[in-house]
């Protein structure tokens, strides 16, 4: 049982995760039904969406509930469509950004990219196979954002037309955002970088801000608050909440990308080190290293050619400079002011407790 379980006494988990099998089991029907070679689509769609900590469906059922969202309600069992639908963007999001990164495994299994490439060299299949795994994960993407829309469009048919039309609107500008976020983060990795390392933190957290916390935390938080009929200066609020604690979500991503246990997160440590991510752990280590450690980091960052040895070098550099702990304490500071926040913004119960609970949960993760 994850923590995310313990901490879900309504069923939350298990309710998005029934709406997924549900709709995996469609899904998979209608793609057989265009061509007998389908299958492989709806195994790779069930695979990511495995595992999944649904950290994102429990902040919008629980900030439903907090905003006077009635517990066993038909609004209440829509939220959980509405969960499952940001589930299925955050696949699409995955099988997209694998490519873009050039990733090999995702939650400790080869990637759709290179499983796709894998197979078709199995087969002895012309053509390249690289470029068909690409072409395949890259209609993934397309197929789990096109189903993310069909089951929020089929939860706000639930909903009186004004909280629907307010969800609509977060909902839209979240795939508006997030696409945008991933365009500033491919800049990012093309920019000239280490020469001003408070130009680079800067950038690092504009793409932290549009690319993944405000999708992690704040736009669930926000939609969950506007199905409850939450209005203007209450989901301003809630933002004001979820910013800063979907930064610091993202910050114990960069954390864990570099320092995590590969057996619980899923990825080879050091991975961010050999794809060259601009994070703002990067960014404080260049601010803070003397220019021995620094020629080694800008020599390091982005070599997929790393062995495990260069990993270990490059990360005690981070350590050795501050820069961990740098990040450690900017992760305090937003929780804390994401808390106080919340604190103050009296909502009601159990779902302000919950969201206080998921808050810490969401960084305090190993994986």
């Amino acid at each position: 049982m994850t923590q995310f379980e313990e901490k879900d006494p309504e069923g939350v988990r298990a309710g998005v995760e029934a709406v997924l099998a549900a709709h995996l089991e469609e899904q998979r029907g209608l793609y057989s039904s265009f061509g007998a070679g389908s299958g492989p689509l709806a195994d790779a769609v069930e695979g990511i969406l495995e595992r999944g900590k649904r950290l994102r469906p429990a902040f919008c059922y629980w900030s439903f509930r907090a905003h006077g969202g009635e517990k066993g309600s038909v609004q209440a069992r829509a939220v959980l469509h509405v969960g499952a639908a940001l589930e299925l963007f955050q696949a699409a999001a995955l099988f997209h950004d694998d490519v873009m990164d050039s990733s090999d495994t995702r939650r400790g299994r080869p990637t759709a990219h290179r499983a796709f490439a894998a197979r078709h060299r199995a087969e002895g299949w012309s053509g390249d196979p690289d470029r068909f795994g690409e072409s395949a994960a890259i209609l993934l993407g397309d197929l789990t954002l096109t189903a993310s829309e069909s089951e929020f469009a089929r939860a706000l048919a639930s909903f009186a037309p004004a909280p629907a039309a307010a969800a609509r609107e977060v909902f839209d500008l979240m795939r508006t955002e997030v696409t945008v976020g991933q365009y500033l983060d491919v800049l990012a990795q093309a920019l000239p970088w280490g020469e001003d390392p408070a130009a680079d933190e800067a950038r690092a957290r504009e793409v932290i801000r549009a690319k993944s916390a405000r999708y992690s935390v704040e736009h669930p938080i926000v939609l969950g608050a506007a199905l409850a009929g939450a209005g203007a200066g209450a989901l301003a609020l809630m933002r004001s909440v979820g910013l800063p604690l979907g930064e610091a979500f993202q910050l114990r991503d960069d954390l864990l990308g570099v320092f995590g246990d590969p057996t619980v997160t899923g990825k080879p440590a050091g991975d961010d080190l050999r794809e060259g991510k601009r994070t703002v752990l990067a960014a404080r280590a260049m601010a803070l290293a003397g220019p021995a450690d620094r020629e080694l980091l800008l020599r390091g960052l982005g070599d997929r050619t790393l062995s495990e040895a260069d990993v270990e070098v490059l990360a005690e550099i981070l350590e050795r400079t501050g820069a961990a702990d740098h990040v450690e304490e900017l992760i305090e500071a937003l929780v804390q002011d994401a808390l106080d926040r919340l604190d103050a913004a009296g909502l009601a119960e159990p779902g302000a407790g919950m969201l206080r609970r998921l808050a810490h949960a969401a960084v305090s993760r190993s994986a």
